[in-house]
C-alpha cells in the first residue's frame, strides 16, 4: 500500500512516513498543496494524508480539485483547527475523516488501517483508468459524479482495455476476450465470418467510446489498421 503524506510541518511529515513505513507502507512526502494535488492526482496512491494549513493552496483547495477531478483515493484530512465548521467543511469538501491535531499515533494508525483495507476492497471490484472507475461488480462506469451502466460485453471489454492501456490489441484478442476461445455472436450457434466478427468490435468499440465520452473520460479508444488501443483522449 501506497500513502502520500502532503504535510507543511517537515519534522511531523517525516515521524508520519516512519510511522508508515514500520507499519509496512510506502509513504511519499510533499510540503505543499500544488506539489501535493499533482501527485495525488497520478492514481498510484491507496491514502492521501493531507494538511488543512498548507503553503500555496490549502488543504481544503487541494481536496475539493481531487475529487472534482473523479478520484476517489481515501483522505484523512489533519489539522490543527478543531472547530467544529472545519471538520463539517473538510468532510463536505470530501474527506473520509477529520482528524484534529494533536492527535493519538494509536488513533491514527487505527483510521490508516480501516481507510486502506476500504480502498483495498474497493480495488478488488474496481478498476480506475485517468479519471474514470469501472465496478466489475455493477458493470458500472464513473466518472465523478456521473455513472453510466454497461452490458456484460461491454464490461468485459472495457476490463481489457484498462488492464492493457496503451497497448495494441487485435480483434482476434478482443473477441477471444469478450466472447471467449471463438467469436459467436449472442445466441448464435456457428463462428462469424471475418468481417462480420470485425464489424462485431467496432460496434462494442463504439458503443464504449459513445459512453466514455458522455461521461467526459479523460481515455479513449483509438483505431488503427491493426486493432485498438486505450490511451489519452487527446492523444
Amino acid at each position: 500500500m501506497r500513502v502520500l503524506i502532503v504535510e507543511d510541518e517537515v519534522r511531523l511529515a517525516e515521524t508520519l512516513r516512519d510511522l508508515l513505513e514500520l507499519e509496512r507502507y510506502t509513504a511519499d512526502i510533499c510540503h505543499d498543496g500544488e506539489s501535493g494535488l499533482d501527485n495525488a492526482l497520478s492514481d498510484i496512491y491507496d491514502l492521501v494524508i493531507l494538511d488543512v494549513m498548507l503553503p500555496k493552496k490549502d488543504g481544503f483547495s487541494v481536496l475539493r480539485a481531487l475529487r472534482q477531478a473523479g478520484k476517489t483515493v481515501p483522505v484523512l484530512m489533519l489539522s490543527a483547527r478543531s472547530e467544529l465548521a472545519d471538520r463539517v467543511e473538510g468532510l463536505d469538501c470530501g474527506a473520509d475523516y477529520y482528524l484534529t491535531k494533536p492527535f493519538d499515533i494509536g488513533e491514527f494508525l487505527a483510521r490508516v488501517r480501516a481507510l486502506t483495507r476500504r480502498s483495498a476492497a474497493k480495488q478488488l471490484s474496481g478498476l480506475t483508468c485517468g479519471n474514470f472507475t469501472l465496478d466489475r461488480a455493477s458493470m458500472e462506469l464513473s466518472c465523478g459524479t456521473s455513472s453510466v451502466c454497461l452490458s456484460s460485453r461491454e464490461a468485459a471489454m472495457l476490463e481489457l482495455f484498462i488492464r492493457e492501456e496503451g497497448r495494441l490489441l487485435t480483434e482476434t484478442q478482443l473477441l477471444e476476450h469478450t466472447w471467449g476461445s471463438t467469436s459467436y455472436d449472442d445466441g448464435a450457434s456457428d463462428p462469424l465470418p471475418p468481417t462480420q466478427e470485425a464489424q462485431l468490435v467496432w460496434t462494442y468499440v463504439s458503443y464504449l467510446r459513445k459512453k466514455m465520452q458522455a461521461l467526459g473520460a479523460n481515455r479513449s479508444i483509438q483505431r488503427t489498421e491493426e486493432g485498438y488501443r486505450l490511451t489519452a483522449a487527446d492523444a
